[in-house]
């Protein structure tokens, strides 16, 4: 997407104001992940001349996060300050990317880092006999219900609830030994969610 049509989605989607759009320096991991770093220093000299670096450095971070080595998601980092070396030889890639890298891991510690789990969309046919065990075999396995609908004239009922990735391992098993085998799942990825509690 060129900065422009960006631009235009950044303030009329989500609320953003004109100057800061103008001011990302890359998303990642791989250029168009859902982070970014955003440059709102105020006259900082030699910037320009690190930004490549910078940018490798936030790559680097985003394929490897600070928890568990693993792909960040969600994360905005606004860079105030810079205070650069005036000699030219001590701003080159070599001191710039492992320096980059160490500050962004060390912002990410400081703003309390979750982890985050992928989440199936579970669609879940039956008949309104065994509606309720299926809603407890959804809740047992930390899921979620977010919407039931009836199929007219028919007593089947199609109910749909947001299960972890996590909790799906043998719940197809788990799910028509509690319904004695009258409802039938069909799992498919849907989003990430944070995961409940404290990482550390």
């Amino acid at each position: 997407m060129d900065p422009k049509a960006r631009t235009r989605v950044l303030v009329d989607k989500f609320g953003w104001d004109k100057q800061t759009t103008q001011k990302i320096w890359c998303f990642g991991p791989d250029g168009t992940g859902p982070n970014l770093v955003v440059d709102v220093t105020v006259g900082v000299q030699y910037l320009n001349e690190i930004k490549d670096s910078v940018v490798a450095g936030w790559q680097w971070v985003c394929k490897e996060g600070p928890l568990c080595d693993e792909t960040c998601r969600d994360v905005m980092i606004h860079i105030h300050d810079v205070v650069l070396h005036a000699d030219t030889i001590h701003r080159g890639g070599g001191q710039i990317i492992p320096t980059a890298r160490r500050c962004f891991l060390a912002s990410m510690m400081t703003a309390s880092p979750r982890l985050q789990e992928p989440v199936f969309m579970c669609e879940i046919q039956c008949p309104e006999a065994v509606k309720g065990q299926a809603y407890s075999s959804i809740t047992r396995k930390r899921g979620q219900v977010v919407e039931e609908i009836n199929r007219p004239g028919t007593p089947m009922w199609t109910v749909k609830a947001y299960l972890p990735v996590s909790e799906s391992f043998g719940f197809t098993s788990f799910l028509r030994q509690n319904t004695g085998g009258q409802a039938f799942p069909q799992l498919v990825f849907h989003h990430w969610d944070t995961m409940p509690g404290d990482p550390f």
